[in-house]
């Protein structure tokens, strides 16, 4: 479409780079919408619409030219790198803008940014909203899974054009409102850390079928191929298949053979443990997750190490097929640990920062459009529909009979990996996390007597109201205490 000065667009994609391309030219292919395109360089923008002429873009070269071409409220998606580069844009944009009109930031914003510009923008009378979009550049252009926080006022107009381009599961869009300036961030970084968790244990099962039991990965792409047809059936087990199955074209190998083993992260793990330590919500599994990348990149101290001693025996697995059948069951136990600690974090954050988080919609959303899309969210969404105060996604009566099954597999697992020096950090941790959470009684209290004795920092009794404190310098009597010392 040429350029013209006629108001005609209903919404405006700024930031042409893959995703940003793909995103416009998905609502350009949604009847109704007309999409206004800009780009810092005009010359991609000339390139996406030379490109697409069957889309229905209006290019702009400048912000001014932009603005015009799009209908009142005006609505633009912020598709560009996090950081400084966004907050330009948002000034950009205030400046051409008007009340009432909508900036969308659909990037991975860190969702403490997002409640500072929402905040900032809403000063103007313009709307703010941080969207978080999962499913990469195939899910941006075919159908994402879509997180928007910002107003009401936002979400009246921005719904059905969000709507039109998501993913659809079961007839259902898949995008909600879900919540107030930064909830759409938050809940996506929560998504990308539970990402984090589910590949690293994912890989996990994949080098205790290797190293355990001497599978080739051909042989393990069958095995993740058929653990696709059951519970366990997900985009990242399939994708697994298919990268295991890839033969390196210069060796004739295997294609995981020759990638290098140092795993990079672009920080959304690394945000949710942070955020996850600032609420007291323990994410062990997305923390070892997190951990595990960061030791598999640094290569001088694995050198340094390789030399340590080791276990003297190597697995001994009498039972292929049995050993299949339990690392199975423990990535599917385990699995349900790391979405369990990620909804925790979701529901200490909506708490935290006064949103209204439906988490049944946020694991129906998660079904179709993004990385961790897969059959087991429809557990989680029934689970939450049965039992909306749930307090801790674990406890739900699907989630413990699975658990149940699983669990002497899983520490069959745990301790035979252990015992060979197969590292399973996030099976491992996952395990103890689940044996935490279940244990009558934590050795905590010893922890509070040791605080109690360095720091006077108190302690309280289970048979007695009250703070106390031992005089531990003194007599070592109980004295009753008003507070804690910090």
């Amino acid at each position: 479409m040429s350029e013209t000065s006629t108001a005609a667009a209903n919404i405006g994609v700024v930031g042409l780079a893959v995703m940003g391309s793909n995103l416009a030219r998905n609502l350009a292919s949604r009847e109704g919408n007309t999409v206004a395109v800009f780009n810092r360089s005009y010359e991609r923008t000339e390139t996406l619409v030379s490109e697409h002429p069957e889309a229905n873009f209006i290019p702009a070269s400048t912000y001014e030219e932009f603005a015009a071409s799009l209908t009142a409220p005006r609505t633009a998606i912020i598709m560009v790198q996090a950081g400084r580069g966004t907050d330009a844009v948002i000034d950009a944009l205030t400046a051409v803008f008007e009340p009432g009109d909508i900036i969308v930031d659909g990037g991975n914003a860190l969702f403490t940014d997002t409640i500072r510009r929402e905040k900032a923008v809403r000063e103007t009378g313009i709307n703010f909203v941080g969207a978080g979009i999962s499913g990469g550049e195939e899910g941006a252009l075919l159908g994402p899974s879509i997180m928007p926080g910002g107003s009401v006022e936002a979400w009246a107009t921005l719904g059905p054009i969000l709507r039109s381009i998501a993913a659809v599961v079961d007839g259902e869009p898949c995008v909600t409102h879900v919540g107030t300036d930064g909830a759409g961030h938050f809940v996506k970084m929560i998504h990308n850390g539970i990402e984090y968790a589910d590949m690293q244990l994912i890989a996990e099962a994949y080098d205790l079928l290797r190293k355990g039991a001497g599978y080739s990965p051909a042989e393990i792409a069958s095995i993740f191929s058929e653990w696709n047809t059951g519970e366990l059936e997900s985009y990242l087990i399939e994708i697994t298949a298919e990268v295991l199955k890839q033969v390196d074209a210069v060796t004739g190998g295997p294609l995981v053979d020759v990638i290098l083993d140092e795993a990079g992260s672009k920080g959304t793990g690394v945000w949710t443990v942070q955020t996850a330590l600032d609420l007291g919500i323990p994410v062990s599994g997305i923390a070892e997750a997190v951990f595990a990348r960061a030791l598999s990149s640094k290569p001088a101290q694995r050198a340094a190490a390789s030399a340590l001693p080791g276990p003297s025996e190597a697995f001994s697995i009498g039972d292929r097929a049995a050993f299949v059948e339990d690392v199975r069951q423990a990535l599917y136990a385990s699995k349900i640990i790391a979405y369990s600690q990620g909804f925790d974090a979701i529901v200490a954050g909506a708490e935290q920062y006064g949103w209204n988080i439906q988490k049944g919609e946020i694991a129906k959303i998660w079904r179709g459009g993004c990385i961790i899309r897969a059959q087991f969210l429809n557990r989680i969404t029934e689970a939450y529909a049965e039992n909306p105060g749930l307090v801790a996604l674990v406890t739900a009566p699907y989630f413990t009979d699975a658990v149940a099954t699983a669990q002497d597999s899983w520490r069959r697992v745990v301790s035979g990996s252990a015992l060979s020096g197969i590292p399973t950090p996030a099976f491992s941790s996952s395990l103890a996390y689940y044996d935490g959470l279940r244990a009558e009684r934590l050795p905590a209290a010893l922890v509070q007597g040791q605080r109690d004795f360095f720091g006077a920092h108190t302690y309280k009794r289970v048979d007695l109201e009250g703070t106390f404190h031992t005089l531990w310098s003194g007599d070592r009597t109980e004295i009753e205490s008003a507070g804690s010392s910090h």
